[in-house]
């Protein structure tokens, strides 16, 4: 079904049919359950410290004896973030709390090659989600802070987050 017809049949039916039909598709469908809930009660912060506390469980596991470090569970949280309309400065603190975490834990660690062109992706998606939203200014300090590292610990894939890094300049 297209909007304009949407549009359309939502003009013909009266205000009491739509609040039913909004309400079956609150029990029906957990995203738009979610969705209202978020909306109405927005608890941001909760949100950002439950993803930073899941993100930093895959580097330093609490009840497992081995990391995962797995990539795509920050990227679950930060596409979750966006779909939500979370605000982008909470968004980006958790993009970079991605990097900065990882950074920590491949310190003292034989990594595979994987792991560095992940970093490099979502470095370069972290510079361009700042740079799109205008929140350079707040974040600079921690995005240089995050390509020096890489540079000192010569992370394979360096000119990759030269690169990303450029998009600032």
């Amino acid at each position: 079904m297209s909007k304009r017809k949407l549009k359309k049949y939502l003009s013909e039916i009266d205000k009491e049919a739509i609040e039913e039909q909004l309400l079956d598709l609150y029990d029906r469908f957990p995203e738009v359950k979610e969705y209202y809930n978020f909306i109405f009660n927005p608890k941001e912060d909760k949100l950002v410290q439950e993803a930073k506390t899941k993100i930093s469980n895959e580097y330093f596991p609490v009840r497992r004896k081995r990391p995962r470090a797995r990539r795509s569970v920050a990227q679950k949280f930060i596409k979750h973030f966006k779909k939500l309309g979370v605000d982008p400065h909470l968004t980006a603190d958790v993009m970079l709390y991605n990097l900065e975490i990882a950074q920590i834990f491949e310190k003292d660690r034989n990594i595979p090659d994987s792991f560095y062109k992940s970093m490099m992706n979502s470095f370069t998606e972290a510079v361009q989600f700042v740079s799109v939203n205008g929140l350079l200014g707040e974040y600079k300090e921690r995005i240089v802070k995050i390509y020096t590292i890489t540079q000192e610990q010569n992370w394979q894939f360096g000119e990759g987050f030269s690169r990303a890094l450029d998009i600032i300049d």
